[in-house]
């Protein structure tokens, strides 16, 4: 009796080869198998062969109806090169990796100079004609505005892209009016600034705060002296000094000069236009931090 590989390709390969020498042996003995009766073809098959048709049955239930090798084959391949040993690879060795550079740390900057402005007046003065503020110079920055000492004070990352004469004058500005008209604010009564002087696409505020920046921010918001502060934009914590720009329910408040400011930290206007959950978070939040004010 054959006895199968239990491995399917060599089982397979038995099998073909077990077959074979039965066609071969049987075209040498000039045997025919030829039915020609009804017994005959009803005639029960030998164990062989039932055992045969068994095991090919289970391998083709078991998934495998093909013979299968782990090898590659070119099959177009010259026959003088297939009897060519193959050559070992040979994988070039590469130098050693010199080690990398660490990055350069920023070089910090005293924005506010020796004598920082020492009122609300003297800062608006200061933030649109200071030459270091930004990269560009002083022209086209926009200024904040409403009440120094007012109930709530809120500051964006940066001004719109078409901010000129006043601050938030496109659709970040709209939806701003709208929720501080939910709020129960009149805007004029609010203070609004930006923690940048002009419009910044994609800014890093992790450096620019750590040139200097942030200390104006803080100094900004010292001689506002809001009540509360809302700050909205998904990069502005670096800009108010805060070390974990990704914690965002972390900074509850401001300590300046025994002067403690409330503050809810956002998203900022644009993610609220761009995406509805944002805002209905937003109020979730500005629900609960006003009520425990």
């Amino acid at each position: 009796m054959l006895r199968l590989a239990a491995c399917p390709q060599r089982a397979i390969r038995q099998l073909a080869d077990f077959s074979a020498k039965l066609c071969l042996n049987a075209l040498l003995t000039g045997h025919r198998a030829v039915k020609t009766s009804l017994e005959t073809m009803n005639a029960p098959q030998s164990p062989l062969s039932a055992d045969i048709e068994a095991a090919l049955e289970w391998w083709r239930m078991a998934g495998v109806d093909h013979d299968y090798s782990e090898d590659v084959t070119d099959w177009l391949a010259k026959a003088d090169a297939q009897a060519k040993p193959a050559q070992p690879s040979t994988v070039p060795q590469q130098a050693p990796s010199e080690p990398q550079a660490e990055p350069a740390k920023i070089a910090r900057t005293n924005l506010l100079g020796d004598v920082p402005p020492s009122d609300l007046a003297a800062f608006q003065q200061f933030w649109l004609e200071a030459p270091g503020l930004d990269a560009i110079g002083p022209r086209g920055r926009v200024a904040a505005r409403g009440p120094a000492n007012a109930e709530l004070m809120v500051l964006v990352t940066d001004p719109e892209e078409h901010d000129g004469a006043r601050l938030l004058n496109g659709p970040q500005g709209q939806l701003l009016s709208r929720i501080l008209a939910a709020m129960g604010y009149e805007e004029s009564d609010v203070y609004v600034a930006s923690a940048l002087p002009r419009h910044t696409p994609m800014a890093d505020t992790a450096a620019i705060a750590a040139a200097g920046m942030d200390a104006v921010v803080l100094h900004h918001i010292s001689l506002a002296a809001p009540k509360r502060l809302i700050a909205l934009g998904s990069n502005i914590l670096p800009l108010l000094g805060h070390r974990l720009p990704k914690d965002a329910s972390s900074l509850r408040e401001i300590n300046q000069n025994q002067v403690i400011t409330p503050i809810l930290v956002s998203e900022g206007l644009t993610d609220f236009m761009s995406m509805p959950l944002l805002k209905a978070r937003f109020w979730r939040r500005y629900l609960e931090w006003s009520a425990n004010l």
